[in-house]
């Protein structure tokens, strides 16, 4: 080719093309997330029957045909029944939670020494909130304030014996209040008890690995039911004579290391999943043992299976309801224990608690589990372009 021959430069436009097809709008989003095959298209027309088939039989007991107002179970009865509905009438009875929704929150906590409670909620959200949120500032601090200081203030205010508080004994404790107390302490005590069996389980000393091995296949080989019968009945029968441990406290302890052996598979799962160049890099730096594992793997590692230490505290709440093995109540076994008060007994009565329950627990658990959404999508900064 000669030099200055331009033959090979285009002398006119290239032909305009076609505009892309749209890609936003409710058209776009619905042919993206519901009908991008044959399969989601399926998927989606037998989801929305479902839906269709549920959901409006649901909205009419629940809101619809329900009665709002009255003062005893004749609100929540038909008239053949002794109450005032007409025949064949089927609604929730959500009076019966309002009488009782004081009794679903504490239990048989005195009435009188309830602001206690209430104190210690505020000051569990007003520590938390902050917790929880990224660009809150000192963390260092708040965490302190949250896991040490603020289990011994609670202690205090709900237990009383001290600076002139009424002793309030843990056998009337219930409701949502022994629900969130066992949680609390569960995942506090159970996320790092975990890291340090599955620590062990991959240490190379033998006698420490072998402990390890023997706590978590021993406890995660019974059910949490069993764990709680021991805790409650067994113990006291190892102990020397005249020792007793409070019921409350056998739940708390059982309860914890029994997530703790879960949580110890979690995370170690996570520890198996960091490159053997990871371990390599910290040695190179001189890093002792805990440093190299405070500083490099458990952060990778814990940020791997964040989704499997939130599924594990999520089993956790919902696991509380257990706790009736030993006589205690939480949410779900107070509302049980109110069925039995003929004020109240009524054909739909055992619904709308039980219904009302699970709406509780849906709210903690779905909180939960949206947060730790926000928390991976926070994180995962290792693939991003």
């Amino acid at each position: 080719m000669a030099v200055g021959d331009l033959s090979y430069v285009r002398t006119e436009m290239s032909p305009a093309e076609k505009p892309p097809r749209g890609e936003h709008g409710l058209a776009a989003w619905l042919k993206k997330n519901l009908f991008a095959s044959p399969g989601d298209s399926i998927l989606t027309v037998v989801g929305l029957l479902l839906v269709a088939a549920i959901l409006p039989p649901f909205v009419r007991w629940a809101f619809l045909d329900a009665a709002w107002v009255g003062a005893d179970r004749s609100v929540c009865s038909t008239v053949v029944q002794g109450g005032i509905q007409p025949e064949g009438w089927s609604g929730a009875c959500w009076p019966f939670v309002k009488a009782k929704f004081e009794l679903f929150m504490f239990g048989r906590y005195p009435i009188d020494e309830r602001w206690r409670v209430i104190l210690v909620g505020i000051l569990f959200v007003a520590l938390l909130v902050p917790l929880l949120m990224p660009r809150a500032p000192r963390k260092g601090l708040n965490a302190l304030l949250f896991f040490i200081v603020f289990p011994v203030v609670a202690f205090v205010l709900l237990v009383g014996g001290w600076f002139g508080l009424e002793h309030v004994e843990t056998s009337l404790w219930g409701g949502l209040l022994v629900t969130l107390v066992i949680s609390y302490v569960g995942i506090s005590v159970s996320l790092p008890l975990g890291v340090l069996l599955a620590l062990g389980r991959r240490s190379k000393l033998p006698v420490l690995k072998m402990l390890s091995v023997i706590f978590i296949e021993a406890v995660r080989g019974v059910p949490l039911v069993t764990v709680l019968f021991m805790a409650s009945v067994m113990l006291p029968l190892f102990l020397p004579p005249g020792t007793t441990f409070d019921k409350l406290l056998r739940a708390l302890i059982g309860v914890a290391l029994f997530a703790s052996a879960y949580m110890a598979e979690v995370i170690r799962g996570g520890l198996q999943a960091i490159p053997k160049g990871q371990y390599e890099g910290a040695d190179s730096l001189g890093l002792g043992y805990w440093q190299k594992m405070g500083l490099i793997i458990l952060p990778q590692a814990l940020k791997l299976v964040i989704p499997g230490i939130v599924n594990t505290f999520i089993g956790l709440f919902k696991d509380t309801s257990l706790v009736s093995i030993i006589g205690m109540f939480d949410l779900l076994g107070i509302v049980r224990q109110a069925f039995s008060d003929t004020n109240w007994a009524s054909p739909q009565t055992p619904m709308t608690g039980l219904v009302f329950a699970g709406f509780i627990f849906w709210i903690f658990c779905f909180g939960m589990s949206r947060y730790s959404i926000y928390t991976e999508k926070r994180l995962d900064t290792g693939h991003r372009k």
